[in-house]
């Protein structure tokens, strides 16, 4: 079944044409892949491998070649086949090279035709048995089939069990084995790296592994699905007990190598499905945090369909989906960042817990529910959840990640106000360089700024104090960190990696430009209040000019 070796020098002999044949040397060495015949005129004088080739050639021709014998043994011949009685000169041979003596002489003709009949038949073959894997499998596909009945039905031809893996190993669909063992077996199979071994020069990109699960012994015959130049996973025959035959793995190869195309399909399939039911519930998440219902009939019409309970307690989890430069970090398209939105809420996973993300311009959004209704119990939960969800995006990144999260929803009303409410600590987290959890609740001074933020008085006071500052520049990013620091220039210089001269320049420079000495205990409150307030207006107008869709 297999294509490769397509006959090996034992099975030449077992041919009526050989029935006269003796092995005169190399009688461990008969199961060499033979793929083909070449006279010994044809090979004599060229340096190239022969591996697969059995070289052929007269008695009398021989004898006046005997130095060729060694030089064709060290290219790695498959055997020697002298047609006709070997000469008598001849005492010894070249070591692993499988001498065949024909008593009565065949012709280079007649062995040559036997090769190519075989090689053909065996190609035939295979494709016989390759065309009826198609046709069972496509069939399937065309009638509506799922991964579990393709999968099915792949065990059913290769007669062992079956699994598909999509590209990070896990299981998609299995049948025959214990979904406890499929871990280990694809953790195995991932481990292997490299190209396919040789004797399966690479055929369908398959592989064959062995692996020892719960004291059972597994070969694997995995085959790698791409989809045009796109990795999707593996096809994977499980054989348990003993290592199956040449003629067994083959038959599996071909099994898997065909069932690739197919399930792939399928599996894409499934995917676009699951990616447009996402999209539609990704939809009706921004619905929620941006409270833009008809009615609350038709909230409750959609989270119906979407299967979301709405009289359970929420929490909203936001996180920045971009580097600090979009253009450089962020070039995965709002795909990418809604996978990565599913990577993150997946994580810390309960069956009593739902979690719904979306993405919203470069904002990542979860929305989960919570198990506990307790104040205390449920802010534990929420910050277990924002750390860990920080780590995990940090880990992606590269880079620290703050996770930002409003007060405890208790019910979809109010949504809306969590929602606001960590826009804002997500904001006011990355201006300060927070990471991991950032709770709105733990920034209630901001809180209670943010109620005068917005005023014109307030605007008017920022205008004042601030002056020609503006934020991004150097001097007003000095002036941050120097507040940060807590007025200590030394920590200040350290923060910003310049000299401490530099630093006292530069805070000489604010001052001017401030109309008044920050290095004042009370001038650094006042420049402090109106960095706050500055901070609080800006992200106030940028959210609700989103949830209001302005």
């Amino acid at each position: 079944m297999e294509p490769s070796p397509r006959l090996t020098v034992r099975g030449l002999l077992d041919e009526p044409l050989m029935a006269d044949a003796r092995v005169v040397q190399g009688d461990d060495a008969l199961d060499r892949a033979l793929t083909w015949v070449l006279p010994l005129g044809e090979v004599v004088g060229r340096y190239d491998e022969l591996a697969g080739v059995a070289v052929y050639v007269r008695p009398e021709v021989l004898g006046a070649n005997l130095q060729a014998v060694s030089a064709v043994a060290a290219r790695g011949a498959a055997c020697l086949v002298v047609d006709g009685a070997l000469p008598a000169a001849i005492a010894s041979w070249p070591p692993g090279l499988p001498v065949v003596e024909l008593d009565l002489p065949v012709g280079f003709a007649a062995l040559n035709r036997l090769l190519a009949e075989r090689s053909l038949m065996q190609e035939v073959h295979v494709m016989r048995y390759s065309a009826h894997v198609h046709s069972v499998l496509a069939g399937l596909l065309h009638r509506g089939a799922g991964l579990t009945l393709l999968i099915k039905e792949v065990s059913s031809l290769a007669q062992h069990p079956a699994v598909a893996l999509d590209a990070r190993g896990h299981a998609v669909a299995h049948h025959g084995i214990d979904p406890a063992s499929i871990d280990e077996i694809a953790e195995r199979i991932r481990a292997v790296s490299g190209p396919t071994s040789p004797d399966g020069r690479g055929h369908h990109d398959t592989r064959v592994v062995e692996a020892t699960v719960a004291g059972v012994h597994w070969t694997c015959t995995a085959s790698a699905i791409r989809l045009g130049k796109r990795f999707e996973g593996w096809v994977v025959v499980l054989a348990g007990g003993s290592t199956p035959g040449p003629h067994d793995l083959a038959r599996h190869a071909v099994v898997t190598g065909q069932a690739t195309a197919i399930i792939g399909s399928e599996m894409l399939r499934q995917r676009s499905v699951d990616e447009a039911e996402e999209r539609a519930r990704g939809d009706f998440v921004q619905a929620l945090v941006h409270g833009s219902f008809a009615s609350r009939h038709d909230m409750q019409a959609r989270a119906e369909y979407h299967d979301i309970d709405l009289t359970s307690t929420f929490a909203v989890f936001v996180a920045a989906g971009y580097d600090e430069n979009p253009a450089v970090s962020g070039t995965e398209g709002p795909g990418g960042l809604l996978r990565l939105a599913r990577y993150a809420a997946s994580v810390l996973p309960h069956p009593s817990v739902r979690s719904y993300v979306t993405v919203i311009g470069d904002v990542l959004v979860v929305v989960r529910s919570l198990r506990y209704r307790d104040a205390r119990d449920a802010e534990a939960e929420i910050a277990e959840f924002a750390d860990a969800v920080s780590a995990d995006l940090s880990r992606r990144r590269g880079r620290p990640v703050p996770v930002a999260h409003g007060t405890p929803a208790a019910g979809a009303d109010q949504i809306r106000e969590s929602y606001r409410q960590a826009r804002v600590a997500l904001g006011i987290g990355q201006r300060m360089g927070m990471s991991g959890s950032v709770s709105y609740h733990d920034l209630r001074g901001y809180g209670v700024l943010e109620l005068v933020a917005e005023t014109e008085r307030s605007r008017r006071f920022v205008e004042d104090v601030l002056g020609s500052l503006r934020p991004g520049s150097d001097l007003y990013d000095t002036l941050v960190a120097y507040l940060g620091a807590g007025g200590n220039v030394n920590a200040a210089a350290r923060e910003l990696d310049v000299h401490r001269n530099t630093m006292l320049s530069k805070l000489d420079r604010i001052s001017r430009a401030m109309a008044m000495d920050v290095r004042a205990p009370e001038n650094q409150f006042t420049a402090w209040l109106a960095v706050r307030l500055e901070l609080l207006d800006h992200l106030h107008t940028a959210v609700e000019r989103e949830i209001n869709y302005l």
